[in-house]
């Protein structure tokens, strides 16, 4: 067993870490780490506890020290759940302390040296982590999984961009609260309402996309060569972002075409039959009214993406339109930056 800890262990991704890992066959949590506050409490009295499964037995009595290196001791990875502008400062004491850092967190994503992965779709980009140590000095590293909404996008991409040109894409998000975490939105601005604005989430869609897509050569990543354009929403959906996407292909292409893509895709966490990875990535609703968030955002063990209405859109040349559902906190946060550890302890 490998010994793991969470940083960020209180907040809403931090209880995801700690449900997802509770029965982990390769990973055991030995440490969590919170704010000063909740430091020298035992976790079930630390945390104010918001999903539906209980805390884990094991992790109730676990005692909270401080988000510090120096107060976790014996771990060999770390799953960040911090705050963008704490993780800035605190990732890189973990990795220079010798750690390997998975973090969901955006601070430290698109710098040049440090992987952006999903591992279905980029697995190849891990070898970036050979150039942070050697450009950094660390014994650790960082690798860093993308935003919630870009994740379940790129994994319908990905098929698509393998077999056909892309030259543009246009999206449309109406994203779960659970994305702004307990207290990000009130509930008297969300019910009976639509917020049309997440602040950073359309550049990050449009920017993470291309860097997700793009050519390796071992040393650096060249962006995708095709235009994205996103639109993001906050709806009053507790979890599963849902996305309406545009597609333009350089060439014509058949429906049947794209489904066969969509239902063939696999990728390297399939082939070595990881623990997290979903058997099917993308799952196809063929039903009209399919894919919904609250019946389709646990595909997969909340792990896969769910795709329907696949059709042509006459309005753009070779146009492609579909709708997707993803687990924002699940395969979007803490799921992925799992399936990141878990790609890295098998192959390095």
């Amino acid at each position: 067993m490998v010994n793991v800890g969470i940083l960020g262990a209180t907040g809403m991704v931090g209880q995801r870490f700690i449900e997802l890992l509770a029965d982990h066959p390769n990973f055991e949590v030995t440490a969590l780490t919170a704010s000063s506050r909740s430091a020298g409490k035992r976790y079930e009295d630390a945390v104010t506890w918001h999903l539906e499964s209980k805390i884990p037995e094991s992790i109730g009595d676990t005692i909270v020290v401080d988000t510090d290196p120096n107060q976790v001791k014996d771990v060999e990875i770390v799953f960040s759940a911090l705050p963008t502008q704490h993780a800035a400062v605190v990732e890189p004491k973990f990795a220079e302390a010798g750690m390997k850092v998975a973090s969901n967190a955006s601070a430290m994503r698109m710098e040049p040296d440090v992987p952006l992965v999903v591992p279905e779709v980029n697995p190849e980009h891990l070898d970036l982590i050979e150039t942070q140590q050697r450009k950094r000095g660390w014994d650790g590293f960082i690798v860093t999984n993308p935003n919630c909404s870009t994740i379940a996008l790129v994994m319908t991409l990905k098929p698509l961009y393998d077999q056909f040109n892309i030259k543009r894409v246009y999206v449309s998000t109406m994203q779960a609260v659970s994305g702004a975490g307990y207290n990000g939105v009130p509930s008297m601005a969300i019910v009976d309402n639509l917020v049309p604005f997440i602040g950073d989430e359309e550049e990050k869609m449009e920017s993470e996309t291309l860097h997700l897509l793009g050519d390796f050569d071992g040393t650096t990543v060249t962006n995708a060569n095709f235009g994205v354009s996103a639109s993001c929403h906050r709806v009053s959906v507790l979890d599963g972002h849902t996305e309406a996407v545009f597609i333009e292909m350089e060439d014509d292409f058949a429906v049947d075409e794209i489904k066969h893509s969509f239902s063939n895709f696999n990728g390297l966490p399939q082939k070595l039959n990881l623990h997290s990875a979903p058997e099917n990535p993308i799952v196809i609703r063929e039903e009209l009214n399919r894919p919904q968030p609250r019946m389709d955002r646990m595909a997969g063990n909340g792990m896969a993406v769910s795709v329907g209405r696949i059709r042509k859109d006459d309005v753009f040349d070779n146009g492609l339109k579909y709708i997707l559902v993803g687990h924002n906190t699940i395969r979007g946060a803490a799921g992925a930056s799992i399936l990141n550890a878990e790609l890295i302890n098998e192959i390095m």
